[in-house]
Protein backbone atom coordinates (compact mmCIF):
# COMPACT_ATOMS: atom_id res chain seq x y z
CA UNK A 1 0.00 0.00 0.00
CA UNK A 2 1.33 3.55 -1.25
CA UNK A 3 0.75 6.69 1.26
CA UNK A 4 0.52 10.31 0.08
CA UNK A 5 1.21 12.36 2.98
CA UNK A 6 0.40 15.83 3.49
CA UNK A 7 1.81 18.42 6.94
CA UNK A 8 3.78 21.51 7.12
CA UNK A 9 4.17 21.52 11.09
CA UNK A 10 6.21 19.85 14.01
CA UNK A 11 3.02 17.98 14.65
CA UNK A 12 3.18 16.29 11.24
CA UNK A 13 6.70 15.70 11.29
CA UNK A 14 5.87 13.57 14.79
CA UNK A 15 3.11 11.55 13.00
CA UNK A 16 5.36 11.07 9.74
CA UNK A 17 8.15 9.82 11.70
CA UNK A 18 5.89 7.18 13.78
CA UNK A 19 4.13 6.32 10.81
CA UNK A 20 8.22 5.13 9.02
CA UNK A 21 8.76 3.48 12.40
CA UNK A 22 5.18 1.57 12.03
CA UNK A 23 6.83 0.08 8.35
CA UNK A 24 4.12 2.60 6.36
CA UNK A 25 5.33 2.97 3.08
CA UNK A 26 4.97 6.82 2.64
CA UNK A 27 5.40 7.61 -1.25
CA UNK A 28 5.60 11.23 -1.25
CA UNK A 29 4.89 14.16 0.87
CA UNK A 30 2.75 17.60 -0.32
CA UNK A 31 3.81 20.34 2.30
CA UNK A 32 3.72 24.37 2.15
CA UNK A 33 6.18 26.27 0.15
CA UNK A 34 9.39 27.92 1.89
CA UNK A 35 8.48 31.01 3.64
CA UNK A 36 11.26 33.96 4.85
CA UNK A 37 12.34 33.55 8.39
CA UNK A 38 15.15 35.29 10.91
CA UNK A 39 16.54 38.39 11.05
CA UNK A 40 17.50 37.81 6.99
CA UNK A 41 14.43 36.69 5.88
CA UNK A 42 15.76 33.89 4.16
CA UNK A 43 13.54 30.99 2.58
CA UNK A 44 13.29 28.39 5.05
CA UNK A 45 11.64 24.90 4.62
CA UNK A 46 8.33 23.37 6.87
CA UNK A 47 10.41 20.85 8.96
CA UNK A 48 8.26 18.06 7.47
CA UNK A 49 10.24 19.00 4.34
CA UNK A 50 13.42 18.70 5.68
CA UNK A 51 12.77 15.70 7.18
CA UNK A 52 11.04 14.15 4.80
CA UNK A 53 14.33 14.80 2.51
CA UNK A 54 16.51 13.52 4.96
CA UNK A 55 14.21 10.19 4.49
CA UNK A 56 14.82 10.26 0.81
CA UNK A 57 10.99 11.04 0.31
CA UNK A 58 9.79 12.48 -2.43
CA UNK A 59 8.36 15.97 -1.79
CA UNK A 60 6.62 18.71 -3.86
CA UNK A 61 5.76 21.87 -2.48
CA UNK A 62 2.29 22.97 -3.59
CA UNK A 63 1.62 26.99 -2.43
CA UNK A 64 -2.95 25.77 -3.35
CA UNK A 65 -3.11 22.18 -3.80
CA UNK A 66 -6.46 23.10 -6.06
CA UNK A 67 -3.50 24.71 -8.52
CA UNK A 68 -2.06 21.30 -8.79
CA UNK A 69 -4.21 18.29 -9.16
CA UNK A 70 -3.06 17.34 -12.48
CA UNK A 71 0.73 16.99 -10.86
CA UNK A 72 -1.24 15.13 -7.86
CA UNK A 73 -2.95 12.65 -10.29
CA UNK A 74 0.19 11.40 -11.40
CA UNK A 75 1.65 10.47 -7.93
CA UNK A 76 1.05 6.87 -7.67
CA UNK A 77 -0.88 6.27 -4.23
CA UNK A 78 -3.36 4.60 -2.61
CA UNK A 79 -4.67 6.71 0.06
CA UNK A 80 -3.46 10.52 1.15
CA UNK A 81 -3.30 10.96 4.80
CA UNK A 82 -3.21 14.75 6.56
CA UNK A 83 -2.14 16.09 10.02
CA UNK A 84 -1.82 19.58 10.16
CA UNK A 85 -1.21 20.63 6.80
CA UNK A 86 -2.72 24.28 7.08
CA UNK A 87 -4.67 24.41 3.49
CA UNK A 88 -8.53 23.58 2.67
CA UNK A 89 -8.37 20.82 0.65
CA UNK A 90 -10.63 20.97 -2.68
CA UNK A 91 -13.25 18.77 -3.60
CA UNK A 92 -11.08 17.69 -6.87
CA UNK A 93 -8.40 16.17 -4.70
CA UNK A 94 -10.84 14.44 -1.83
CA UNK A 95 -12.23 12.62 -5.57
CA UNK A 96 -9.05 11.42 -6.54
CA UNK A 97 -8.72 9.07 -3.83
CA UNK A 98 -9.73 8.58 0.07
CA UNK A 99 -8.30 10.80 2.24
CA UNK A 100 -7.85 10.69 5.97
CA UNK A 101 -6.89 13.09 8.57
CA UNK A 102 -4.52 12.78 11.94
CA UNK A 103 -6.91 15.48 14.24
CA UNK A 104 -5.71 16.35 18.11
CA UNK A 105 -9.18 16.27 19.35
CA UNK A 106 -12.09 14.61 20.26
CA UNK A 107 -14.35 15.42 17.23
CA UNK A 108 -16.84 16.64 16.97
CA UNK A 109 -15.30 19.30 19.90
CA UNK A 110 -12.75 21.34 18.80
CA UNK A 111 -12.89 21.67 15.24
CA UNK A 112 -10.37 23.69 13.43
CA UNK A 113 -6.88 25.05 13.63
CA UNK A 114 -5.81 25.21 17.15
CA UNK A 115 -7.66 22.26 18.59
CA UNK A 116 -4.34 21.39 21.66
CA UNK A 117 -4.04 25.25 22.34
CA UNK A 118 -8.10 25.34 23.10
CA UNK A 119 -8.27 22.81 24.87
CA UNK A 120 -5.63 23.68 27.33
CA UNK A 121 -6.72 27.44 27.65
CA UNK A 122 -9.91 25.88 28.44
CA UNK A 123 -8.78 23.90 31.64
CA UNK A 124 -10.11 20.85 29.67
CA UNK A 125 -8.79 17.56 31.89
CA UNK A 126 -9.12 14.88 28.78
CA UNK A 127 -8.11 15.06 24.89
CA UNK A 128 -7.17 12.67 22.43
CA UNK A 129 -7.08 12.10 18.53
CA UNK A 130 -9.35 11.26 16.12
CA UNK A 131 -9.09 9.57 12.43
CA UNK A 132 -11.82 10.87 10.20
CA UNK A 133 -12.38 10.93 6.30
CA UNK A 134 -11.29 14.75 5.12
CA UNK A 135 -15.05 15.86 3.65
CA UNK A 136 -15.38 19.73 2.32
CA UNK A 137 -16.51 20.88 5.72
CA UNK A 138 -13.59 21.76 8.04
CA UNK A 139 -12.77 18.36 10.44
CA UNK A 140 -16.78 17.32 9.66
CA UNK A 141 -16.08 14.24 8.02
CA UNK A 142 -17.07 10.34 9.34
CA UNK A 143 -14.98 8.84 12.23
CA UNK A 144 -12.97 5.59 12.13
CA UNK A 145 -11.53 5.99 15.58
CA UNK A 146 -11.22 7.89 18.33
CA UNK A 147 -9.35 7.46 21.65
CA UNK A 148 -8.65 9.79 24.70
CA UNK A 149 -5.66 10.84 25.98
CA UNK A 150 -5.33 12.75 29.26
CA UNK A 151 -3.84 16.61 30.01
CA UNK A 152 -1.20 16.48 33.04
CA UNK A 153 -0.82 20.19 32.67
CA UNK A 154 1.45 20.31 29.64
CA UNK A 155 2.67 23.24 27.95
CA UNK A 156 1.45 23.71 24.28
CA UNK A 157 4.65 21.82 22.37
CA UNK A 158 4.73 18.98 24.96
CA UNK A 159 1.53 18.23 24.46
CA UNK A 160 1.22 18.76 21.03
CA UNK A 161 4.40 15.92 21.15
CA UNK A 162 2.63 13.32 23.02
CA UNK A 163 -0.43 13.90 20.79
CA UNK A 164 1.17 13.57 17.27
CA UNK A 165 2.95 9.85 18.62
CA UNK A 166 -0.16 9.17 19.78
CA UNK A 167 -1.94 9.81 16.43
CA UNK A 168 1.15 8.24 14.63
CA UNK A 169 0.41 5.32 16.33
CA UNK A 170 -3.22 5.23 15.77
CA UNK A 171 -2.93 6.23 11.72
CA UNK A 172 -0.85 3.35 11.52
CA UNK A 173 -3.35 0.70 12.54
CA UNK A 174 -6.05 2.10 10.84
CA UNK A 175 -3.66 2.20 7.43
CA UNK A 176 -3.12 -1.72 8.06
CA UNK A 177 -6.50 -2.32 8.81
CA UNK A 178 -7.68 0.01 5.60
CA UNK A 179 -5.52 -2.76 3.53
CA UNK A 180 -7.44 -5.28 5.18
CA UNK A 181 -10.53 -4.02 4.04
CA UNK A 182 -12.36 -3.54 7.15
CA UNK A 183 -11.94 0.11 8.56
CA UNK A 184 -15.72 1.02 9.38
CA UNK A 185 -16.62 4.91 9.60
CA UNK A 186 -19.24 6.65 11.74
CA UNK A 187 -20.79 9.88 11.02
CA UNK A 188 -20.08 12.49 13.40
CA UNK A 189 -22.84 14.76 15.83
CA UNK A 190 -22.80 18.14 14.21
CA UNK A 191 -24.87 19.22 16.78
CA UNK A 192 -22.26 18.90 19.46
CA UNK A 193 -19.44 20.79 16.98
CA UNK A 194 -17.47 23.11 18.28
CA UNK A 195 -15.25 25.72 16.24
CA UNK A 196 -11.42 26.70 17.29
CA UNK A 197 -9.82 29.50 14.72
CA UNK A 198 -5.99 30.47 15.18
CA UNK A 199 -5.06 33.05 18.06
CA UNK A 200 -3.38 36.07 17.74
CA UNK A 201 -0.89 38.05 19.92
CA UNK A 202 -3.45 39.90 21.17
CA UNK A 203 -4.86 36.91 22.84
CA UNK A 204 -1.62 36.39 24.99
CA UNK A 205 -2.13 39.31 27.00
CA UNK A 206 -2.42 38.67 30.80
CA UNK A 207 -5.30 39.99 32.81
CA UNK A 208 -4.83 39.39 36.57
CA UNK A 209 -8.57 40.18 37.38
CA UNK A 210 -9.05 36.47 35.78
CA UNK A 211 -8.36 33.41 38.37
CA UNK A 212 -5.31 31.62 39.03
CA UNK A 213 -6.33 28.80 36.72
CA UNK A 214 -7.12 31.01 33.50
CA UNK A 215 -4.10 33.12 34.34
CA UNK A 216 -2.00 29.69 33.94
CA UNK A 217 -3.34 27.79 31.36
CA UNK A 218 -3.30 30.77 29.01
CA UNK A 219 0.45 30.46 29.72
CA UNK A 220 0.87 26.80 29.16
CA UNK A 221 -1.18 27.53 25.75
CA UNK A 222 0.01 30.42 24.33
CA UNK A 223 3.60 31.00 25.97
CA UNK A 224 5.59 28.97 23.50
CA UNK A 225 3.89 30.05 20.14
CA UNK A 226 2.30 33.67 19.93
CA UNK A 227 3.50 34.26 23.19
CA UNK A 228 2.28 35.74 26.87
CA UNK A 229 3.04 38.73 28.45
CA UNK A 230 2.26 41.59 31.02
CA UNK A 231 2.97 45.57 30.59
CA UNK A 232 4.64 46.19 33.79
CA UNK A 233 6.16 49.71 35.17
CA UNK A 234 6.75 50.37 31.42
CA UNK A 235 8.47 46.76 30.58
CA UNK A 236 6.32 44.72 27.75
CA UNK A 237 7.43 41.57 29.91
CA UNK A 238 7.40 38.39 28.09
CA UNK A 239 5.98 35.47 30.37
CA UNK A 240 7.63 31.75 29.57
CA UNK A 241 6.72 29.92 32.83
CA UNK A 242 4.75 30.29 35.83
CA UNK A 243 3.31 28.30 38.59
CA UNK A 244 0.20 28.46 41.24
CA UNK A 245 1.55 30.14 44.91
CA UNK A 246 -1.46 30.63 45.91
CA UNK A 247 -1.23 28.46 49.08
CA UNK A 248 1.79 30.16 50.35
CA UNK A 249 1.27 33.85 49.31
CA UNK A 250 -2.45 34.44 48.26
CA UNK A 251 -4.50 36.86 50.67
CA UNK A 252 -7.37 38.80 49.81
CA UNK A 253 -6.38 42.05 51.29
CA UNK A 254 -4.12 42.75 48.24
CA UNK A 255 -5.46 43.60 44.97
CA UNK A 256 -5.10 41.45 41.86
CA UNK A 257 -2.56 42.61 39.60
CA UNK A 258 -0.63 43.18 42.77
CA UNK A 259 3.94 42.12 42.88
CA UNK A 260 4.71 41.52 45.84
CA UNK A 261 6.82 42.90 47.59
CA UNK A 262 8.94 39.80 48.24
CA UNK A 263 12.60 39.73 46.46
CA UNK A 264 13.17 36.27 46.26
CA UNK A 265 10.28 35.29 43.72
CA UNK A 266 7.92 37.09 41.26
CA UNK A 267 4.86 36.97 42.71
CA UNK A 268 1.47 38.68 41.67
CA UNK A 269 -1.73 38.44 42.92
CA UNK A 270 -4.59 37.20 41.15
CA UNK A 271 -8.46 37.04 41.49
CA UNK A 272 -8.49 34.52 43.83
CA UNK A 273 -4.58 33.34 44.24
CA UNK A 274 -1.44 33.74 43.49
CA UNK A 275 1.13 32.86 40.64
CA UNK A 276 5.02 32.49 40.42
CA UNK A 277 6.57 33.81 37.41
CA UNK A 278 9.28 31.35 36.60
CA UNK A 279 10.45 32.73 33.22
CA UNK A 280 10.18 35.96 31.74
CA UNK A 281 11.91 38.01 28.58
CA UNK A 282 12.49 41.32 28.44
CA UNK A 283 12.51 43.03 24.49
CA UNK A 284 16.35 42.89 24.19
CA UNK A 285 16.91 40.46 26.49
CA UNK A 286 16.81 36.47 26.85
CA UNK A 287 14.37 33.81 28.79
CA UNK A 288 15.49 34.22 32.39
CA UNK A 289 13.87 33.22 35.50
CA UNK A 290 11.74 35.72 37.23
CA UNK A 291 13.94 36.07 40.44
CA UNK A 292 17.09 37.07 38.32
CA UNK A 293 14.37 39.79 36.61
CA UNK A 294 13.61 40.96 40.10
CA UNK A 295 17.19 41.80 41.01
CA UNK A 296 17.47 44.12 38.11
CA UNK A 297 14.25 45.70 38.51
CA UNK A 298 13.47 45.87 42.19
CA UNK A 299 11.48 49.22 40.82
CA UNK A 300 9.02 46.59 40.01
CA UNK A 301 7.94 45.15 44.08
CA UNK A 302 4.59 46.30 44.98
CA UNK A 303 3.63 47.63 41.68
CA UNK A 304 0.22 46.96 40.70
CA UNK A 305 0.09 45.33 37.03
CA UNK A 306 -3.13 46.34 36.05
CA UNK A 307 -2.78 50.23 37.39
CA UNK A 308 0.35 50.46 34.59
Amino acid sequence: MKVLFLGSSKFSKIVLNRMLDNKINVVAVITQPDKPSGRGHKLQPTEIKKFALEKNINVFTFDKVKNHIDEIKKIDYDVAIVASFGQILPQAFLDIKLTLNVHPSLLPLYRGATPIQSAILNGDKLTGVTIMKVAKDVDSGDIIVQKKFPINNEYYHELEEKLADFGGNMISEVLKDFEKGIIKFFPQDHKKATYVSKFSKDDGKLDFNLSKDQILNKIRAFSEEIGCYILIDGILLKIGRACDVSKDFYTNTIEPGTVLNYKKAFIIICKDGAIEILKCQTPSGKMISGRDFLNGHNEVLGVNILQC
